[in-house]
Formats: C-alpha cells, structure tokens, sequence
C-alpha cells in the first residue's frame, strides 16, 4: 500500500507535526509505504516565528518538486493532502495537478479558506476566495478537526467528511502533581506559538489585575518577543522535549480568543494539552472550546474581563476543585483526544478510502 503524503508543514511545524507526523510509525507498522513531502521546510518555520528571512529558494525548489511528485501520482494508492497542494496558486493549477484515478484525502485543522475568501485585497478574494473549496470537492475524503470546517466542507457538497481531532500520544502525558500555592506564586500558564500570543493582550488587564493583586505570575511559553508591560511573566523557549515539563509547572491553562471566522476553526489543542497533565482550564467560548469545555466541571468558559478575573480567583482559591476539574480534563483526553485512540480510526478510514469496497 504506497501512499504519498503532502504536509503544509516540515516537522517543525505544530499542525503538521500534530495531524500528520504523529501518526507515521502507526502507518508504517499496519503496512503502508510512505513517501512524504513537507511544502515548507523549518528555515520557513523559522521565519513565521523568529522573523527570519523568507527563504524563497527553498520554498521555490519545494514547489517544483512537489509538481514532479504530482505528474507521477499514480503510482500511489492514496494522495493525503494537508489543506492545500499549492499555496496563493489558482486553484485551475493545483486542481489540474491533483486530479487523477488515485483517491485523494485532504485534511484540515484551520480554516485556512478564510485566508483567501476574508483576505483584505479584492483581487485575492476573486482570484483564490473558492481555492480551498474547489480542492475539497475534487477530494475522495475530507478529514477536519473540528465542526466549523465540517460546516465549510458540507456547504461544498462533500459526500465522505469526517472528525478527526487534533490529538496528543497520551504516553507523554501525565499529572501535574498537586501543590500547595498560598504562600507559592500561583501560575496562569499559556502555550503557544508567536502568531498567536496576541490573543493574550485581549486579557491583559485580568490577568494583570489577578496577578498584581493575588500572587499571580504569567508563564508564556513559544510566544516569542516579549510584548506585555504591566503583568509579572515568564518568557519561555519553546521546546519539544521540555514542553510537557513547562505545563506541568502552570496551576491553570488558558486559552482567549476573539470571536471571529478564523478562531472559530481552530481545534483548541491547547485546551488538549493541559488537561492531559491533569490542569483545569479557562477558555474563551469559542469555536470547539465550547465542546471541550464543559463549564464548571473540567474549567470556565469566559467571555468577559470579569469572568477572566472572577475564574482565576476561584481556581487559586480552590485547590482540591483545581484538581477534581484536572481529572475531569485528563478523563476526557484519555476517552477522545489521544494518538492511541485515533490512530487506528484514522488508518482505517484511509485504507477504505484507498480500497473502497
């Protein structure tokens, strides 16, 4: 069984690593043959967070040779595409290169057709605004992370769509063991990427209020550049293997949004990560956070600076309901959000995909 699979990303890259590079060995072990090819590589990754110079040879030589796997797709069994074969490409190129006699899964945990159908300039929203749309309806399965992009591939007609989570291997996961934080400083903990800390300064004056007024501190970890002035944080580098470590450290996670198309997509994988090591969660209610949220029994659902403000004072007063809400969270990871859960899912909807009866 060959399979060629498209990632958007290299590694580096959370969502690809989290919806595709995860699940490898499993593929590999239940047989599969797998040629991978990652559209952007870590110096691209490195210019999204670090600001670095876009590395367009890189990105050009990527393209060209992602064209040449595509003029000998049939070789596969299964084309697994991430989001999009080519980027601010029209869609008439990449759907000419991707069709053909092999089954072709695309996959989504963002939803990045808000990228061209919301995108300032005209020109780009006539040009590219049904890009994403035209890929899916060509696509023999569509897998997305949550039910927004569920909706999205619906409204186009798409027969075969499933939920796939983003999901964590649970083997890397455990508790947070329990402390007592009336005299330690109580940590509100965020994880995250550059792009995304921004959210944080929706919150800013709770968390600032919180943290002057009740022992609080802000650990920020992956969020870059430090841009917060009035609140004592903790800036912290984001790595692989001390990741896990760094949550553990947090007394509550939090996750603020604002309400718009683009985060009412997002899959809330945060949200998965803290609650896998045991944490209660404060979220604001949007998108999937109101599915994985239930309110008052695995965290708080916030939607104003009240809230924010009122949630934090009861977790840091509370510490055997940070704990109860903490397995509630972890119970929930261990049932629906797991590498180990999915992963047969997953596989098998893929070989049906491939060899459809």
């Amino acid at each position: 069984m060959k399979i060629l699979i498209l990632s958007r990303y290299s590694y580096l890259g959370s969502s690809s690593r989290y919806r595709i590079f995860q699940y490898l060995s499993y593929f590999r072990e239940n047989g599969w043959e797998i040629t991978l090819h990652s559209l952007l590589n870590d110096n691209y990754i490195h210019h999204l967070y670090r600001k670095d110079s876009l590395p367009f040879g890189d990105i050009i030589k990527s393209y060209f040779h992602r064209i040449n796997l595509l003029l000998n797709k049939n070789k596969y069994d299964l084309i697994w595409l991430q989001q999009e074969a080519f980027p601010w490409v029209p869609s008439f190129i990449e759907t000419f290169l991707l069709k053909s006699k092999t089954p072709i899964v695309v996959d989504h945990d963002d939803a990045f057709f808000h990228r061209y159908d919301l995108h300032k300039s005209a020109s780009v929203r006539k040009i590219l605004g049904d890009k994403i749309d035209k890929t899916m309806r060509i696509s023999n399965l569509v897998i997305v992370g949550n039910s927004y992009l569920a909706e999205r591939a619906a409204k186009n007609n798409c027969k075969n769509i499933r939920i796939i989570p983003t999901v964590i291997d649970i083997a890397k996961y455990d508790i947070k063991e329990k402390k007592n934080v009336s005299e330690e400083k109580f940590i509100v903990g965020w994880l995250g990427s550059p792009p995304n800390a921004l959210y944080i300064k929706n919150i800013e004056e709770s968390l600032e209020q919180f943290c002057n007024s009740y022992n609080g501190k802000l650990h920020l970890v992956g969020a870059g550049k430090t841009f917060l002035t009035k609140i004592p944080y903790e800036n912290i580098e984001w790595k692989e293997e001390t990741e896990v470590e760094e949550i553990k450290k947090f007394d509550v996670g939090i996750m603020p949004l604002i309400d718009s198309p683009w985060e009412r997509g997002k899959c809330g994988f945060k949200l998965i990560q803290y609650m896998a090591c045991g944490l209660p969660v404060i979220a604001s209610p949007v998108g999937v956070n109101q599915e994985l949220v239930t309110d008052g029994v695995n965290g708080f659902l916030a939607e104003t600076s009240d809230d924010w403000l009122k949630y934090l004072k009861i977790l840091k007063d509370n510490p055997d309901l940070r704990k109860e809400m903490g397995l509630n969270g972890r119970k929930l990871v261990e049932d629906k959000f797991t590498l180990q859960v999915n992963a047969p899912i997953l596989e098998q909807i893929l070989r049906e995909t491939a060899f459809p009866s």
